[in-house]
């Protein structure tokens, strides 16, 4: 379970953000770290039972404040990401821990320039797999749909009056879940995340398949 003590420590934290106090309460950062660790390794166990994972990354609670404006050095959540299995397996899962602001999240955020075009020129032929899966009510109760970053017209070389420009100019395929602080707190919550990566599963997987040959459905592995 996550423990309690994780959110006293994270609202503490967001009022004292400087290194000063974060030195005089690092033995409690430690104990918390700890045991959100253990956590995060204990969700990874599971989800491997259920997909071919590749690695889990827990995320350190130091900030990189070079490019930010926000010079505060350290993050208010925990969190920790989870990588399938490549080149068969793509797509990310990523928990986030945070007081009133935890969620899951999922899917693709950055593709590179290659794994993009080939996303959209899937679906410049056909978005019904991808509408039959945001159409599964799990999936819709859950994340309701596909978001992310898209751009205002139609990228280069498509039509802006295509049927399938909702999907075709989006930069980003993400999913997204959010859960109150008793709901993280409670003895459900390690299954919600297991039943939270089932109902990704099928859009990790059909996005895998696209990723994975041309377009004539020919494996490109």
């Amino acid at each position: 379970m996550v423990p309690a003590t994780g959110f006293t420590f994270l609202n503490k934290l967001s009022k004292n953000n400087n290194r000063e106090w974060f030195t005089e309460n690092k033995t409690e950062f430690k104990k918390v770290e700890a045991e959100m660790k253990l956590f995060f390794n204990v969700v990874f166990a599971e989800l491997n039972l259920i997909d071919d994972l590749e690695s889990l990354k827990i995320f350190r609670i130091y900030k990189d404040v070079r490019f930010s404006k926000d010079k505060t050095p350290y993050k208010i959540n925990f969190s920790a990401g989870v990588v399938r299995t490549k080149p068969q397996n793509r797509g990310g899962f990523y928990l986030h821990i945070e007081n009133n602001n935890s969620f899951i999240g999922g899917g693709f955020w950055d593709p590179n320039k290659e794994d993009l075009f080939r996303i959209r020129k899937e679906f410049e032929l056909d978005v019904e797999e991808i509408q039959e899966i945001e159409n599964q009510d799990t999936f819709k109760n859950y994340f309701g749909k596909i978001t992310g970053e898209e751009l205002k017209t139609a990228p280069k070389g498509f039509d802006k009056e295509h049927q399938n420009i909702e999907y075709i100019r989006k930069k980003q395929f993400l999913v997204t879940r959010t859960f109150t602080n008793e709901e993280v707190l409670s003895a459900s919550f390690e299954g919600e995340i297991v039943k939270t990566y089932q109902a990704m599963l099928p859009f990790f997987k059909y996005m895998s398949a696209v990723l994975t040959t041309n377009l004539n459905g020919e494996s490109l592995l």
